[in-house]
């Protein structure tokens, strides 16, 4: 009978929880982008997994190494904006990517053993080289930073990654990397798969993607003033020159934000409004608007609360960052023996 009871009780033994590895560069002041494309992503996966989340702060030497003097003043905002949202440091892991010195560890590892072709055939790797014009790209860490990504996500054996679609071949490469590794030297890594992100493309005030480079974004910080300042002045429909001029949602930037913020019913109900020209740009963009103020505003208040304690952000990633070690140091190990170092 004892033998039958412990059988069962293994049966029912509960399956590990996935984990979740993402981070974000600490390039400058969260906004709606942010908050829509990850950071709501992440406070709900915070129930669903075992969540590992840092500051990439080496991932932003990629693109700003000859201008580094801003990376680690935004790391202290990055996080209170973290923190203000609903990320909770005792339900996540909360770290500084460069604290944890086994991603660069496994970082040159993959180096040794990942073709230069393969990077070269990530989409974002050219893309970004003729969008960031005046910068000189040519550097192996620019080159290489899909396979730092790969270290990320390894070094927590991760088994899901929240992404938008424009990082899905990132994910795929880590996944060859993964394949060619455990083939070579054994299964030590899984595959982690890709959870795609809703929303994640928010538009900024020009209708461009939000981004505070393009100076068209509306920031966590911004108070319910500044929030309706800026939204009221996004562009909309462009044949929508006079108010008796009919517009079509579908080609008006500024109701992208309506679906993502205002309920369906508000939705059907400005579009006839705007097909019909029964009112105008202004006035449908205050319905979104209050939305948003309604988001953002607690937000605010909270990371105002935070501010209130000295040194908050130093003892969250000071924690985050022995616990990250400890898992990574572990994976790290196993990666070394597997490849007879």
């Amino acid at each position: 009978m004892a033998s039958t009871s412990k059988n069962k009780s293994k049966s029912k033994k509960a399956k590990p929880d996935p984990v979740v590895v993402s981070g974000m560069r600490p390039t400058g002041t969260l906004h709606l982008g942010h908050l829509n494309g990850a950071i709501k992503s992440w406070v709900r996966l915070q129930d669903e997994a075992s969540c590992y989340f840092f500051v990439a702060d080496w991932h932003a030497l990629t693109t700003e190494y000859a201008n580094t003097d801003g990376i680690a003043g935004n790391v202290d905002g990055m996080v209170l904006d973290w923190l203000a949202a609903g990320m909770d440091p005792e339900r996540s892991v909360l770290f500084l990517q460069s604290e944890v010195p086994a991603h660069a560890e496994l970082f040159l590892m993959y180096s040794m053993v990942i073709p230069v072709p393969w990077l070269e055939r990530v989409p974002t790797y050219k893309e970004q080289q003729e969008q960031l014009e005046g910068r000189d790209l040519s550097t192996m860490g620019f080159l290489g930073y899909p396979l730092l990504q790969a270290a990320d996500i390894t070094a927590y054996k991760a088994t899901a990654v929240p992404v938008g679609e424009d990082q899905l071949p990132h994910i795929e490469l880590t996944r060859e990397v993964v394949r060619r590794f455990n083939r070579l030297y054994g299964e030590i890594f899984p595959e982690p798969k890709s959870v795609i992100v809703p929303a994640a493309r928010v538009p900024g005030t020009d209708g461009r993607k939000m981004s505070k480079s393009y100076g068209n974004s509306v920031d966590l910080t911004d108070d319910p003033a500044a929030i309706e300042k800026k939204l009221s002045r996004m562009v909309t429909d462009t044949r929508r020159q006079r108010l008796i001029d009919p517009g079509d949602p579908k080609d008006c930037p500024a109701f992208r934000l309506h679906e993502i913020y205002c309920t369906e019913e508000e939705r059907a109900e400005l579009t006839v409004a705007c097909k019909t020209a029964s009112i105008g740009c202004l006035d449908c963009k205050k319905v979104m608007i209050k939305h948003v103020v309604a988001e953002v505003e607690p937000m605010r208040q909270r990371r105002l609360e935070f501010e209130k304690r000295p040194g908050v952000v130093t003892e969250i990633l000071a924690e985050g960052g022995r616990r990250a070690r400890e898992v990574a140091d572990a994976t790290l190990a196993e990666a070394k023996e597997a490849m007879g170092l």
